[in-house]
């Protein structure tokens, strides 16, 4: 056999085998593209229950706030629930947004049957609840929410000095009154009769003790200050030196010194 008639047949089995592997790839794809599909729609979602609108802390899931949502099986938040029976009655531990899945994460204990301050308290806190005033409450600004700091002014000690003391900082006021959450719409503040406070076992005897000997006072903190003030406190001699000027020795007056003779005795004195 000839060298072309060889290169012939080895040209000729190449192409034979190319068409050979073309179709078995084009057949593999084509089932590809068929099962695709079926795949896609047997995992395309999940049944995920969702809040219709903002839930605060603390509030009590219905089934007119929750609904269904359709999630992809990797997407699906970890703890979801799948109907909204599941979760009717359960009671809010953290706020949850508006489409937002609830989680187990997000719930009080099953055991919590109703809302309220008690749903609302962190794990170790303790609710304290303070007689309050308009002065107390800034007029009514003091909302549910806020952080303030607590001042304490008292009558100490036999000689009885009154002192002002800031005992308690960055204290989250966790209702005002009877109300949890702060007002939806802008409104005329309104001063309240009692304030709730997330206190640590501690802080809620320090303010058992100022809220029996003293009166009470909150300084409103803005919500991103989370800085630590220390303070000596303030008494009568300290309120009054402050914004006091300094007066240098160069300008105070000096001081006249008399000289007093009565008979044969002498003494002096200085004005």
């Amino acid at each position: 056999m000839s060298k072309s008639s060889k290169a012939l047949i080895q040209i000729g089995l190449a192409l034979v085998l190319a068409v050979v592997a073309g179709a078995v790839i084009f057949r593999w794809t084509s089932n590809m593209r068929q099962a695709a599909p079926a795949v896609s729609a047997q995992a395309r979602t999940v049944s995920v229950v969702v809040t219709r609108t903002p839930a605060k802390r603390g509030m009590k899931l219905t089934d007119k706030m929750l609904e269904v949502r359709g999630f992809t099986a990797d997407s699906r938040p970890e703890g979801s629930f799948s109907k909204v029976e599941e979760l009717a009655g359960r009671v809010l531990s953290q706020d949850v947004g508006a489409n937002e899945a609830v989680t187990a994460m997000k719930l009080a204990d099953a055991s919590v049957l109703g809302g309220g301050v008690s749903a609302m308290i962190e794990p170790g806190k303790r609710a304290m609840a303070v007689k309050g005033n308009m002065v107390m409450g800034l007029s009514g600004f003091v909302r549910p929410g806020d952080k303030v700091d607590v001042i304490v002014a008292m009558i100490v000690g036999q000689e009885e000095k009154p002192v002002t003391k800031l005992v308690l900082e960055h204290v989250k006021v966790l209702a005002t009154g009877t109300q949890l959450q702060p007002p939806t719409e802008d409104g005329v503040p309104a001063s309240v009769d009692v304030y709730t406070l997330e206190l640590s076992p501690a802080e809620s005897e320090r303010l058992a003790l100022a809220a029996s000997r003293g009166t009470l006072h909150f300084a409103l903190r803005n919500e991103q200050d989370e800085a630590g003030v220390l303070t000596t406190g303030s008494d009568i001699p300290k309120t009054l030196a402050a914004l006091r000027p300094k007066v240098s020795a160069a300008r105070r007056p000096q001081a006249t010194r008399i000289e007093v003779i009565s008979g044969t005795s002498r003494s002096s004195v200085k004005f």
